[in-house]
């Protein structure tokens, strides 16, 4: 973490579920501030307590900013002596953005604009945003506003001197018992004696833990070239399978599964690398790294010189990616430190 020694922070939409992991994660270091920038003075004030209590040798080292990054005033109000910024704030959610795409356009789009602006603007060394699978080949309107969201960091990244700020993303799937997400919903359904409901048992997605999110945050941080898009090699499992290892872990029933269908703008399988984005993509072990382009809009020149090379990796979805067991997906979900306080709950 030498990195960070004495280094401000800022962490936009730092209330969620993404914020909290990297508080856990970097609060007791020797980080100098991290800031938590957020529109919920509710949710902030629940954080504030929260880390008071639990960390109160460190929990000054927190500071909050009321604020939405669709109002580029309050993102600069938050911006003055930040040294990097990892962007999270977004709407996520697949079927409220559907019934309100403007409202992810404003949030996932004009937001993120807004942030890369104010931050270049006050000489932010570095930033990392978050993005998700939904935006490689999107099908809904968040995926859409993600897709959008990743061609405004690229572009930004193109016109501002690396070597003053960097721009990286950062593209992953699904985060287990992330806010509003489904595992938290199974258990509240097996507790109270009603069947799990699941969307379709054959849907596949990728998974990964809050603590994985956070070290492809830092990977991109530290490896990352302005422009890139990183994406971590995560495995994967059918909805059928995830739902069966939390059965087993929470004393459900499987033969009480109820199917409900897909929701609005769902897709069966998600995609992290499309088929276009590996023809340039560089495999850097745990993770992929997809450059941006750099070339200009004069493509005359490429009558004459052109680059016929490309890679033999092809798009890397949820379905040709490692697909766990329910045996192996149980033991990832049990090393969840929210599903070992759950546990623990029962036991009493």
């Amino acid at each position: 973490m030498s990195s960070f020694t004495n280094k401000t922070l800022l962490i936009t939409g730092g209330t969620g579920s993404f914020g909290n992991a990297v508080l856990n994660r970097f609060l007791k270091t020797d980080i100098g501030e991290i800031r938590i920038f957020s529109r919920d003075e509710k949710k902030q004030d629940d954080m504030r307590h929260e880390f008071q209590a639990k960390m109160p040798e460190v929990a000054d080292k927190i500071k909050f900013y009321i604020g939405d990054v669709r109002d580029i005033a309050s993102v600069k109000n938050a911006m003055h002596g930040v040294d990097y910024i990892f962007h999270a704030a977004a709407l996520k959610q697949v079927p409220s953005c559907e019934f309100f795409p403007i409202e992810a356009v404003k949030t996932n789009v004009l937001g993120t604009e807004n942030v890369l602006t104010a931050a270049i603007d006050a000489g932010v060394k570095n930033i990392v945003c978050l993005s998700t699978d939904k935006a490689a080949y999107p099908v809904n309107a968040m995926g859409t506003s993600k897709a959008m969201m990743e061609k405004v960091i690229v572009a930004k990244a193109r016109t501002v001197n690396p070597e003053k700020t960097k721009i990286c993303c950062t593209r992953y799937g699904n985060v287990m018992c992330s806010r509003g997400s489904v595992i938290p919903l199974w258990i509240d359904q097996i507790r109270s004696g009603q069947p799990i409901t699941l969307t379709d048992p054959t849907m596949t997605r990728f998974i990964m833990s809050l603590d994985e999110a956070v070290d492809l945050v830092l990977f991109a941080f530290e490896h990352g070239v302005s422009g890139d898009i990183l994406v971590q090699k995560a495995p994967a499992c059918t909805i059928q399978t995830q739902a069966e290892a939390v059965c087993e872990l929470f004393g459900g029933d499987k033969n009480n599964i109820k199917v409900i269908g897909i929701r609005h703008g769902e897709k069966m399988y998600e995609t992290l690398l499309t088929n276009e984005e590996c023809a340039n993509a560089i495999d850097m072990g745990n993770f992929y790294r997809v450059p941006s382009d750099k070339r200009g809009l004069n493509y005359d020149k490429y009558f004459k010189d052109g680059n016929v090379e490309r890679n033999t990796l092809t798009e890397f979805n949820s379905n040709n990616t490692m697909l766990l067991t329910v045996e192996e997906t149980k033991t990832k979900i049990a090393s969840l430190e929210y599903i070992q306080e759950e546990l623990a709950k029962d036991a009493k």
